[in-house]
């Protein structure tokens, strides 16, 4: 890894060598977030946008180069990254906008974005010589690490809320987890993970905690830009929760610009729940978020639930420096963008992912976009996540299934309203 310079503190800005610290700057406990900082002129002799064009590797592993790990590592088998990036031209139509592209993050081994930081964890667990990897999650990332881990045999503890969907607490169990229903919080989750991986000295793979983790997650930024001829969009959309998805695509950005594959660095536009709207407050109200308290955390949108952002820094500075905004959405609004997006671009999300649309339809109305631009939403998890949710958002929009006899005079008056 000698293209990683050293890991700096973003509270502090004290620098440590790779091997020096594992996860957090030590003099700001927990809250210590730190960056990891490459040397770009030898990022550059290894990868360039030509050489890229020559790999067939579609994986997030084409960009090998630009990510903390050593060339000759061992990557999980499972194909993570190269989603697809489709034309929304419906989408966009609908809300004046000239151009408006959807990534599918949903298409993902486990079914979301979280994949990619797991993929990290794994090897990053690896080279430590980890036996067990833990992390705290509302299931997504529960998910993508236990499926990952499976794909290597590592075995995993998993922190999730009680309260998180059946269907991602069955992928936990399906892939052979060590499965902690926590009857409290996302954040108590996630406290009781640090506890426990410190205690037995687990593999921490925790969103935030981990450096490593917006390292996975930045490769999303190189697929759309590389996706779109290294053309950067105007403006990003991406649900926000802990804060580590948004920081994530600010870092990839960072790296392309620095390489000067691309010629400006996109808005990063944070969607966050009404109800749990941190993040949008603190920026709202030019609040300091190291010392702005915890909220009580409520929304139906689960995968952004987080009363304390544990990447609030990375995420403020996403938005911050890239001239961007925090837009907050009501969970109806959040359930209404599920058939609409699924309507306009054949893409079925989540609630958290379909928050990234309801954030599109808010920014227009706020007239915080130019409708002549490109833009992107990112779209977080597969709606398979929570069908219940999916249930809800049909019935809300009034749309049922007909209940039929096995008879074509059934067919028929059925179709004969449609065609009223």
């Amino acid at each position: 890894m000698n293209h990683v310079l050293h890991l700096k503190c973003l509270i502090c800005g004290r620098t440590y060598a790779p091997d020096e610290i594992d996860y957090v700057c030590p003099l700001h406990g927990s809250d210590g977030i730190v960056d990891v900082v490459y040397d770009y002129d030898a990022v550059g002799r290894r990868i360039s946008r030509q050489q890229l064009r020559h790999n067939g590797d579609p994986t997030i592993w084409r960009y090998k180069p630009l990510l903390p790990v050593s060339p000759d590592a061992a990557v999980p088998p499972l194909a993570v990254g190269g989603t697809p990036l489709y034309a929304a031209p419906r989408l966009a139509a609908e809300l004046g906008l000239r151009r408006v592209w959807v990534k599918d993050d949903g298409r993902q081994p486990t079914a979301s974005f979280k994949d990619r930081a797991s993929a990290l964890a794994v090897v990053k667990a690896q080279e430590k010589g980890a036996t067990i990897v833990t992390t705290a999650s509302t299931g997504n990332a529960a998910a993508a690490l236990s499926g990952l881990c499976a794909s290597v045999g590592l075995q995993n503890v998993i922190f999730v809320p009680a309260s998180a969907p059946q269907a991602k607490i069955a992928q936990l169990l399906v892939f052979g987890a060590t499965v902690l229903l926590v009857e409290g919080t996302y954040d108590d989750a996630f406290d009781l993970c640090l506890q426990a991986a410190a205690h037995y000295g687990w593999y921490n793979r925790n969103t935030a905690y981990n450096p490593y983790m917006s390292e996975g997650k930045k490769t999303a930024s190189y697929e759309i830009c590389e996706q779109l001829g290294w053309q950067a969009p105007a403006a990003i959309f991406v649900s926000v929760g802990d804060g580590c998805i948004i920081g994530g695509l600010h870092k990839g950005l960072k790296d392309l610009l620095a390489l000067g594959w691309i010629d400006r660095m996109p808005r990063l536009i944070g969607v966050q729940a009404a109800g749990s709207n941190y993040l949008a407050e603190a920026w709202e109200k030019g609040e300091n978020v190291l010392t702005k308290p915890p909220i009580a955390a409520h929304t139906v949108a689960d995968s952004i639930s987080a009363g304390l952002p544990r990447d609030r820094l990375k995420a403020m500075a996403a938005v911050q420096e890239t001239g961007g905004a925090f837009v907050a959405v009501s969970d109806a609004e959040i359930l209404a963008a599920i058939p609409t997006l699924a309507r306009g671009s054949g893409v079925f999300a989540e609630p958290a992912g379909a928050a990234a649309y309801a954030g599109l339809v808010k920014a227009v109305d706020k007239g915080l976009i130019s409708v002549d631009e490109t833009f992107v939403l990112l779209i977080t998890g597969s709606g398979l996540k929570d069908v219940q949710n999916a249930m809800v958002s049909v019935t809300n929009a009034g749309n049922q299934p007909h209940h039929i006899a096995p008879d074509m005079a059934d067919v028929q008056q059925v179709v004969s309203q449609l065609r009223s």
